[in-house]
């Protein structure tokens, strides 16, 4: 077969996208992957071996008001009330790109998208190409929001207002605490529902995405989250196929520039260090950073940070951290500044524990590698995701104020010490061991692969008859 892939603008989008699209062409098939220049400088890294089945397109994005001239990516947004201008940017971009592609005489049998681009499947039916909505959230967390209707606003169990938000789903039949705090409700609400300036919702994006779509691929596994996935299906009435979750490989992250990190991970006790990252989405706030590192300190714990600077513009009084944080931290903690070879620090031996936005991504890297979890999740499905995760009883949720979702230094510390200290974490330990077997084996996640494989094949061969 020959699919063309549409990833999201966003690293934790692109570099999933990168790994699934290697998997699809170690299988024989051809894969067109849609980018923008930057993107595949910095992101997409194409073995030799696979460079005659994955063709990569650079696609320029349009000057756009108020996007800033480089941004390509959510990362390169100072603020997150500029995301709508990128939308309007990959909208104009890659509807016509794929417009072109779609008019070529060998025209692809697939187009596989991700949530953003809801114009993709009615322009593929156009000419007779099938699209599949290939999602990086979890079944749990798309559940949630029910089908495309009520992502809409309309018919049964659309969520309309806030409050809507804090409370398990009715049609939800076994017992769970997957919602939303009020806090978090109130943050999702408006820019989630509400069509913004590139014209349309969040919400309106993904229902489109999932009604004009042939099949839906999850990044899941029927091992990790059957409920869901069952009622997920009934939600969409369409095929809802687990993709596994085709983690990347440690031993291929190159470590130039944090080889003294690696050296300090050599001399820690095994599954003493906790890693400490937030992901590419979050921009957290100076006040936010400060509890974190004082938190950090107060556990006691070894730590390495991934750490990014606040939103705030930096001061002369430094980044965001505490004075004097990492003097009195030498030798018991390192931060990172700039990007970190994540995976490859989680399957490091010493690191025991991750500090995470309990983003989807992230998840799936940690419990690649059979790590403990703590959970201090921050916006979009992240909320739903920790829950789901202390559900199953592998990770620890940092407690936070009900109203504000504020949280102090001691609870980051509390957190922590439950999953890596107290007897409690030798449970969360056997457990998430266990379940690397499901997220981090790859003949496991290349069986998943093969069957959504061979749903699209079958779904060809049906039609050709």
């Amino acid at each position: 077969m020959h699919v063309v892939m549409l990833p999201w603008l966003a690293f934790g989008h692109i570099l999933p996208f990168t790994e699934f699209a290697k998997r699809v062409a170690r299988q024989g098939h051809r894969v067109t992957f849609l980018s923008t220049p930057n993107n595949t400088r910095r992101l997409i890294d194409i073995p030799p071996a696979l460079t005659g089945l994955i063709r990569v397109l650079d696609i320029p994005l349009p000057r756009v008001d108020r996007l800033p001239e480089h941004a390509e990516t959510t990362i390169d947004l100072p603020s997150d009330a500029l995301r709508p201008y990128l939308r309007r940017a990959y909208d104009a971009a890659f509807q016509d790109e794929l417009f072109q592609l779609l008019q070529e005489s060998t025209r692809p049998d697939w187009v596989i998208v991700d949530y953003a681009s809801y114009w993709a499947p009615a322009a593929a039916a156009r000419h007779g190409v099938p699209c599949a909505f290939l999602s990086l959230f979890s079944a749990a967390a798309l559940s949630f929001f029910g089908g495309p209707d009520a992502l809409l606003g309309l018919g049964q169990h659309a969520k309309t207002e806030p409050a809507h938000f804090t409370v398990v789903p009715a049609y939800v039949p076994f017992p769970t605490t997957v919602a939303y705090r009020g806090y978090e409700a109130r943050e999702l609400f408006e820019p989630g529902m509400v069509p913004d300036d590139s014209g349309v919702s969040e919400a309106y994006r993904y229902a489109k995405t999932i009604q004009g779509c042939e099949l839906v691929g999850i990044r899941s596994s029927a091992e990790f989250e059957p409920e869901w996935l069952r009622l997920l299906g009934e939600l969409y009435e369409k095929p809802v196929v687990p993709v596994g979750f085709f983690p990347p490989r440690p031993q291929l992250q190159d470590v130039a520039g944090h080889e003294a990190t690696i050296r300090w991970l050599d001399r820690q006790a095994p599954s003493s260090v906790v890693y400490t990252a937030f992901g590419s989405e979050v921009k957290l706030t100076s006040a936010q950073l400060q509890r974190i590192a004082l938190g950090l300190e107060t556990s006691g714990l070894p730590f390495i940070w991934a750490f990014r600077p606040p939103t705030e513009a930096i001061t002369a009084r430094g980044d965001g951290l505490p004075e004097g944080f990492e003097e009195r931290l030498a030798g018991r903690g390192v931060v990172c500044r700039g990007w970190v070879p994540q995976v490859r620090f989680l399957a490091h031996a010493s690191v025991g524990g991750f500090l995470t936005h309990a983003g989807w991504n992230s998840v799936a890297e940690g419990l690649a590698q059979g790590v403990r979890l703590v959970l201090l999740p921050l916006v979009f499905d992240q909320g739903l995701n920790a829950r789901n995760l202390v559900d199953k009883k592998i990770g620890v949720e940092v407690a936070r104020d009900e109203q504000d979702g504020s949280f102090a230094p001691d609870d980051i510390a509390a957190a922590l010490r439950k999953a890596m200290v107290e007897d409690e974490g030798e449970e969360f330990g056997a457990k998430v061991k266990e379940l690397a077997k499901v997220f981090g084996d790859d003949e496991v996640n290349d069986q998943s692969v093969l069957e959504f494989l061979r749903h699209l094949s079958e779904y060809i061969r049906k039609n050709e008859q």
